[in-house]
């Protein structure tokens, strides 16, 4: 076990072994497979098909399933180490797989009705993977807002979104949509629609091409649905958001971003050793900038066990999962970590010098840098910011240091 998941697995040992130990099986799968096609999934921006038939074979898409519906009942600790496993081969592999169980976290925090507990059943026995629609091109990304609208007739709905990203929206077997109450409710009035291949048609309108993450697919398209009212999840979705999506998103994708970073560190390790070999009884200079890397490391793991146990202990309690001091905390976690995963890699760069800055060498780290800086956009981390400094106005000045 590596030294960053080492320190995870201390948090909460019975986690680690969960059934079938969830996470060996997770890094397997990263080091074996997602990290073999991980250059191509890159170079060409394509679905990362291997690690994910994979994934599926090992059952590991329905993990946080309850076991009554089939699926594995994993703890949250235990879905951010399989993140942390399967960032290390692939980025782009561990950042759909996060995006899948943030999915599913919704589903099975919020799903409580007949349809809803059905789909858990199909996702755990077909190992479904599950998408979101939650940014519209109309609104700048801003996900607390919506344009598009749920229009009811009876006891059936339709939806039109105009989906400036729908990450791996070909792939998808399930969509989780956002979109206003209905026609006549404001922009932040907002349900969350869970939708079937069947009940959905996508039409794409771009292409993603980008700098990182490539293999993520995060194309647009402009989604239309039909469905029956109950499967829109009955608690707003600014609720929803506050109990379980935003926790649950900035807990596993920091996760997998010190995946990204904890490969970068073990490169970088790699290097000074070699180096060290070269010239025995000497400490080579770069070992300095590899300490300075390994800090940062522990640093971003440190937040993420904080974070997980912050979560762990406020669920159950929709007054403590919605209080500004608990949004402050997972707010502050998402842009501490998006920002430590690029500062440990270019420590890992300088570590290696041009050994790491090449692409033909064992120790290159131009995909792991690229991906990194995908990190600060997710949410942009100037909007998390200028969303925090104005909840601080508001927020009463805690007393204890437990606050």
């Amino acid at each position: 076990m590596n030294a960053a998941l080492a320190g995870l697995a201390e948090l909460n040992p019975a986690s680690v072994q969960a059934p079938a130990n969830i996470v060996a099986r997770a890094r397997t799968i990263g080091a074996e497979i997602a990290a073999r096609h991980a250059a191509d999934v890159d170079r060409d921006g394509r679905f990362p098909n291997e690690a994910f038939d994979a994934l599926r074979e090992q059952k590991l898409l329905g993990v946080m399933i309850p076991a009554d519906l089939g699926g594995g009942g994993a703890p949250l600790f235990d879905v951010a180490a399989a993140c942390h496993a399967l960032a290390r081969g692939c980025a782009a592999t561990g950042m759909i797989y996060a995006m899948h169980q943030i999915q599913i976290a919704c589903l099975v925090n919020h799903g409580s009705n007949g349809w809803h507990r059905d789909l858990m059943q199909r996702i755990a026995a077909g190992q479904l993977l599950l998408g979101s629609a939650t940014t519209e091109a109309e609104t700048g990304g801003d996900i607390r807002n919506s344009v598009c609208a749920v229009r009811a007739d009876g006891d059936r709905f339709t939806l039109a979104k105009n989906a400036s990203v729908i990450s791996y929206g070909d792939q998808s077997d399930v969509i989780l949509v956002t979109a206003r109450r209905n026609p006549d409710a404001p922009s932040s009035d907002q349900v969350l629609a869970v939708v079937t291949k069947q009940d959905y048609r996508l039409e794409k309108t771009s292409l993603w091409d980008a700098m990182g993450m490539r293999g993520t697919c995060s194309d647009g398209y402009r989604l239309e649905a039909a469905g029956v009212i109950d499967q829109i999840l009955p608690l707003s979705y600014a609720d929803l958001s506050a109990q379980t999506m935003l926790p649950v998103t900035h807990i596993l994708w920091s996760s997998t971003w010190l995946g990204i970073a904890a490969d970068a560190v073990s490169r970088a390790r790699a290097y000074v050793r070699s180096e060290a070999k070269r010239k025995p009884g000497t400490t080579p200079a770069s070992a300095v900038r590899l300490a300075e890397a390994t800090a940062k490391l522990q640093q971003m793991k440190a937040v993420i066990l904080a974070a997980i146990r912050q979560y762990e202990l406020a669920c159950g309690s929709p007054e403590r999962l919605t209080s500004l001091s608990f949004a402050t905390a997972m707010g502050t976690l998402k842009v501490t970590t998006s920002e430590l995963v690029r500062e440990v890699v270019e420590a890992a760069i300088r570590t290696c010098g041009l050994a790491g800055y090449r692409n033909d060498t064992p120790y290159s780290l131009g995909r792991h840098l690229r991906d990194a800086h995908s990190a600060a956009l997710m949410i942009g981390n100037d909007r998390i910011m200028s969303h925090i400094s104005t909840q601080l106005l508001v927020q009463r000045d805690g007393s204890g240091a437990f606050e």
